[in-house]
């Protein structure tokens, strides 16, 4: 079932879209603390974002920026606000559409079908870009860069290897000749202590993005994913 996220800080115009989504048969989640609302967006991992612009402390263009740092999904802007230069915002900020208040609810689920098959059905691109998750840690394999909790950080094609294996095999270990076999061709001329350095940056990298002690040494054996940053606030 796809999952619907509303961020709609007047509790009505919530309820009504919450009530109307839910008849299509769509899971709905409404968000009701907006200073944790990537927390919200990380728990449910919804397909597709219904936002509106006024919100309490930051905006809907600061959090559809945010949304965009670690997912691609729809995000429909829902707003009171009709003036063009409003619309041209939503997009530049990340938005897909735009839906002005009042609106009509098949207007709403009309433009929420249209954005879920761009997305994930028929009119999905072949070529989507390819994203490893596990534990809220993304991997972004095409860009070489990982995302969690809103950070980002570049890294290398090995140090992407490495981390792929570790969230593919979880919570498996991941043996030392597996991973010296994906990141090197040629394992003849591999120093033993090569993989112990680039595991290191990998620590490093994860760590700078507020991930400490992902990875686990199983000793005569590899290594593992340890999700220890799960229960972390």
């Amino acid at each position: 079932m796809q999952k619907i996220l509303i961020v709609e800080d007047d509790a009505k115009i919530a309820e009504h879209l919450d009530r109307e989504v839910k008849k299509y048969g769509y899971e709905v989640s409404t968000v009701k603390d907006f200073s944790a609302l990537m927390n919200d967006f990380h728990s449910i991992k919804p397909h597709l974002v219904l936002l509106d612009i006024n919100l309490p402390s930051y905006d809907g263009f600061y959090w559809c920026r945010q949304i965009r740092q670690v997912s691609t999904c729809p995000v429909i802007f829902i707003s009171a606000r009709t003036g063009e230069m409003d619309q041209v915002m939503a997009l530049e900020n990340g938005g897909d559409d735009f839906i002005t208040k009042p609106f009509s609810p098949e207007i709403v689920m009309a433009k929420i079908r249209s954005q879920l098959r761009r997305a994930y059905g028929e009119y999905a691109s072949m070529s989507t870009e390819r994203v490893v998750e596990q534990a809220g840690l993304q991997l972004y394999l095409e860009r070489l860069e990982i995302h969690y909790k809103g950070q980002k950080i570049s890294i290398t094609k090995n140090e992407a290897d490495i981390i792929e294996s570790l969230m593919e095999r979880f919570p498996r270990v991941a043996g030392r000749e597996a991973l010296l076999e994906k990141i090197w061709d040629d394992q003849t001329f591999v120093d033993e202590n090569t993989l112990n350095v680039n595991i290191t940056r990998v620590r490093k990298k994860l760590a700078e993005i507020g991930i400490k002690d992902a990875i686990e040494t199983v000793r005569g054996v590899g290594y593992r994913l340890h999700t220890t940053w799960e229960s972390v606030e």
